[in-house]
């Protein structure tokens, strides 16, 4: 009884030094200059990296210096995601860890993104961590531990990052702070984002990358009824179109080889930022993939998909464009057809389906049945012959039957994807989903059936890839191989990592008959022979370098004439 005395004892001492601890550490803050020292985590889908350049921007401007370690850094911002409750519980776990173990008592944790909108109330609040665990624990014991408490110190939403440096600034006066509203206007054209990230180790900062994420639209007008994400980002708005052009063009300037245009439905892009031109325009009203309808009035007038990637792949024609992430409904053929003449954007098209039961499809709100999905995949594979399909699927939505997923099932194998990426239904707040259906199928069907599209997709995609073995792919290298250093990555025109030599082997071409060896560098365009293949990776042998324009009129490209995929 008096050794529990003591440790309760030692205990509650140790609590009021960290108060007192804690306490100094603000009156530090108020009375010196604003640390400037900045650390960034990215969870989450392409739109969150893209916006963590832009929030990088924004505080590099306001004059912050971003740090490789968080033990480095006197703030920490977590750029996150909504989507699941498995994302925001591994943000709670994170905030507990940072809070216990971080190296300076004052540190200031900043959440930003869509848990930001979500659950800004909730963030800012005191709360116990004890149910979230702590990240690399299995013990639910304190001992040692400097706080049990989970709590940011300021969040920041989708659209408020211009509000970062007097959030940060108010923060560490002591001052909690939140910016959440969201905008029927911004979409960040003016800023310039921050493409240099660190190192693996951390020690140095590495050039610009060959490709780069451009971000063309925010939010979402679709209102699937599953979906949080018109609530946390709200509207659909697109960039103009001038300012896009003018990213890319100042990254094709900077090296950039590939960019990837973002947007929550990207192929919905509507630019009327010019009215004049809008107006003259005579493809002024949005096309639907025939079959397909909307929740909302069409979209009249403005510059749309087609005319943004008409432009774009005109920039250059060694520069390849990637677009995520679409709807299917806004896939009119005139999409489809530039796809498959222009040889810089690449034949990959994700199309998310979610489900293969038009009963299931309707009370998801998609906007399409499984009859209308597969004529649009039919189409698709008529006017691009060479395309790859990626899909989402989502397993154990609500009213979900054995019958529905079995169609699902069968819609995977008919249409044979290159990859899908499957997920367990999370049901959300805010959801129409939420108000007025019931999540109904229990956790373990869930889990058995989201196993079960797990299992057939990978299948699927290691039988796609399997196809690929003997035909040259041309693969745009991005960086050396993590498992190798004598070997680089790179993806090919279907967005498959190929993993490749480094040294090029190039046959004489002089009287001496001497083969000359070429290092491959980042950016470089190689045409690689596959040879080996898994569900998520090709394996090639390099043969030599190459470009965008000439790879096709090489005789490289007759070995995939009769390899055909």
């Amino acid at each position: 009884m008096k050794l529990y005395s003591s440790v309760i004892g030692f205990r509650t001492s140790i609590g009021k030094i960290w108060t007192t601890v804690r306490t100094f550490s603000k009156t530090i803050s108020v009375n010196y200059p604003i640390r400037k020292k900045v650390y960034i985590e990215v969870y989450g889908c392409q739109m969150n990296h893209s916006d963590s350049d832009i929030a990088q921007s924004l505080l590099k401007e306001a004059g912050y210096n971003f740090v490789p370690s968080d033990k480095q850094s006197d703030t920490i911002l977590l750029m996150t995601c909504a989507i699941r409750d498995s994302a925001e519980a591994k943000i709670w776990r994170r905030i507990q860890h940072l809070r216990c173990y971080h190296p300076k008592p004052y540190v200031k944790i900043g959440v930003l993104g869509c848990m930001a909108k979500r659950l800004k109330d909730k963030l800012l609040m005191n709360e116990s961590a004890e149910t979230f665990g702590t990240e690399g624990d299995s013990q639910s014991s304190n001992v040692g531990r400097r706080s049990r408490i989970v709590a940011a110190d300021f969040v920041c939403g989708p659209d408020s990052y211009r509000d970062l440096p007097k959030l940060i600034e108010d923060a560490h006066s002591g001052l909690k702070g939140a910016s959440v509203a969201l905008s029927l206007e911004e979409t960040y054209a003016d800023v310039t984002p921050v493409r240099r990230h660190f190192t693996a180790d951390k020690s140095s900062e590495l050039v610009a990358a060959p490709t780069a994420f451009i971000s063309v639209m925010r939010g979402c007008d679709n209102m699937c009824t599953y979906c949080i994400v018109p609530f946390v980002r709200g509207r659909e708005r697109s960039r103009p179109l001038d300012s896009i052009l003018q990213e890319a063009q100042d990254l094709v300037t900077e090296g950039v080889r590939e960019i990837t245009l973002l947007g929550q439905n990207v192929n919905s892009y509507c630019d009327k930022s010019n009215s004049e031109l809008s107006v003259r325009l005579p493809k002024s009203i949005s096309i639907l993939a025939p079959g397909f309808k909307t929740v909302y009035k069409p979209k009249v007038g403005g510059l749309r998909f087609y005319d943004l990637l008409d432009q774009l792949s005109q920039i250059s024609p060694e520069l390849r464009i990637r677009f995520t992430s679409p709807h299917p409904k806004d896939f009119p053929t005139e999409v489809l057809h530039l796809i498959s003449e222009r040889k810089n954007i690449c034949s990959n098209i994700h199309l998310p389906a979610q489900s293969g039961s038009s009963v299931v499809l309707e009370n998801m709100r998609r906007g399409y049945t499984r009859q209308a999905y597969m004529e649009l995949v039919a189409t698709i594979r008529e006017i691009i012959p060479n395309v790859s399909l990626t899909s989402d699927f989502i397993a154990g939505f609500c009213g979900e039957t054995e019958e529905d997923h079995s169609q699902t099932l069968e819609l995977i194998e008919r249409v044979g994807y290159s990859f899908c990426y499957c997920f367990p239904y999370s049901m959300r707040e805010k959801t129409f989903a939420y108000h007025h259906l019931t999540d109904d199928v229990p956790a373990e069907v869930k889990r058995r059936r989201f196993n079960e599209l797990l299992v057939l997709s990978r299948n699927k995609s290691l039988e796609f890839n399997r196809k690929q073995i003997g035909t040259v792919q041309l693969v745009l290298a991005e960086g050396p191989s993590r498992r190798s250093t004598s070997q680089v990555f790179g993806r090919n025109d279907c967005n498959i990592k190929v993993i490749f030599d480094q040294e090029v082997t190039l046959p004489s071409t002089t009287a001496n008959n001497k083969s000359s060896r070429i290092l491959v560098k980042p950016g470089d365009y190689v045409a690689v022979k596959i040879v080996d293949a898994t569900s998520q990776t090709l394996r090639g042998t390099p043969l030599g370098l190459s470009t965008l324009e000439d790879f096709c009129e090489t005789e490289w490209h007759s070995v995939n004439t009769t390899n055909a995929i």
